[in-house]
């Protein structure tokens, strides 16, 4: 099994991204929600993956953090949830966000992701729900924010700035290809990021 993907960021789609290792090019589904926190093309990467095999197919699944890899695994051995249903429901909601759901109950909240209606999210807590603790769901939680805190700012603005470009007419993918080839700081306004993607046209 590969654990992990570490090499150069080569291009950036609405749903996958290549991650350039050892002169081979690795298509990597993500989550949407992981691909607006991408550093812009060209810079490095580590991704956590999961290797899906089929008989027709073999596909590379991937996340910023072990945490979002573990629960994608947990997802997975959910009865009807293969791996693009689990990508779906962690680009709904956060490993966070789905732990204390599935904790609480709250069917509600797991509805929220593509593709989950109430019966699925019931069938989530039901096999879901011996696998966490409340005391583990805080101390993971306050691991995920210390380590995104910095993150959660940037992709905020970035996310804010591909709306507004498909507001101007341009699909969400070339939206996005264009503000992940603007270096962002973290001072920079959403305004300041549209400007750039502007002036590169």
């Amino acid at each position: 099994m590969i654990s992990y993907l570490k090499g150069e960021l080569a291009e950036i789609k609405e749903n996958y991204v290549v991650v350039e290792v050892g002169n081979i090019g690795y298509d990597v589904f993500l989550p949407t929600s992981a691909i607006y926190e991408l550093p812009p093309a060209g810079s490095s990467i580590k991704l956590y993956t999961y290797l899906h095999v089929r008989e027709d197919a073999i596909s590379f699944f991937g996340f910023l953090t072990k945490d979002d890899l573990e629960i994608f695994k947990l997802l997975i051995t959910v009865n009807g949830i293969g791996p693009k249903g689990a990508l779906g429901i962690l680009s709904g909601i956060s490993a966070d966000e789905l732990r204390f759901a599935v904790l609480a109950e709250d069917t509600k909240t797991l509805s929220k992701a593509p593709g989950i209606g109430k019966k699925t999210a019931a069938k989530l807590i039901l096999e879901l729900k011996d696998k966490f603790t409340l005391e583990t769901a805080f101390e993971q939680r306050l691991q995920n924010q210390s380590q995104t805190a910095e993150l959660s700012g940037i992709a905020g603005k970035k996310e804010e700035t591909v709306q507004a470009l498909t507001v101007l007419g341009y699909s969400a993918s070339e939206s996005l290809k264009m503000v992940n080839q603007v270096p962002i700081t973290e001072d920079m306004t959403s305004e300041d990021i549209l400007k750039m993607c502007l002036k590169k046209l």
